[in-house]
């Protein structure tokens, strides 16, 4: 479903204020309780903000890891999907949370992949395929310097058709 609101609403807008914008509506984005704040032009950084309030504040006063987890999952998955457009495959392959410190305050997430990070992962993929690319998101303070917790994404990327044909087989 969210493919195909994609597909209409790029004939309307620019992708990343349909990315900002989508994100922010969408049910299940919004029960994290988080927002997105900033999305690139070229879709490569994004900004989040996940505020402590009475919807994830858990029984001791913090924001509730399951709050955090949710609002940092989806993104890096999808802004691959957004940058390779639909000439690969991207799928979340695993993920691990570690929290380093209580959360009990507003907390943000910057999202970015560099154009040498990118150009390393579709290097990878004509090479072999498929790869599976590590990212670490981490939740901080709003000057960046208190980390929160981390999370980091295994992210499998493969050839389009080396997929289809390796899906065919099984």
């Amino acid at each position: 479903m969210y493919q195909q609101l994609s597909k209409i609403a790029r004939k309307f807008m620019k992708e990343s204020t349909m990315f900002k914008v989508g994100f922010n509506l969408s049910p299940m984005y919004r029960r994290s309780t988080a927002r997105i704040q900033y999305v690139s032009d070229d879709l490569k950084t994004v900004k989040i903000k996940i505020p402590l309030n009475y919807k994830n504040r858990n029984y001791v006063g913090s924001i509730f890891g399951g709050s955090l987890f949710a609002a940092v999952d989806p993104i890096p998955m999808i802004q691959l999907m957004y940058i390779f457009k639909e000439h690969y495959i991207v799928w979340d392959k695993s993920a691990q949370i570690r929290f380093k410190r209580p959360a009990r305050e507003d907390v943000y997430a910057t999202f970015e992949f560099t154009e040498s990070e990118l150009k390393e992962i579709l290097q990878k993929v004509h090479e072999q395929k498929e790869v599976e690319h590590l990212k670490t998101t981490y939740i901080t303070d709003k000057t960046g310097e208190t980390v929160f917790c981390e999370v980091t994404k295994t992210i499998y990327i493969a050839d389009k058709e080396f997929y289809k044909q390796k899906k065919s087989t099984k």
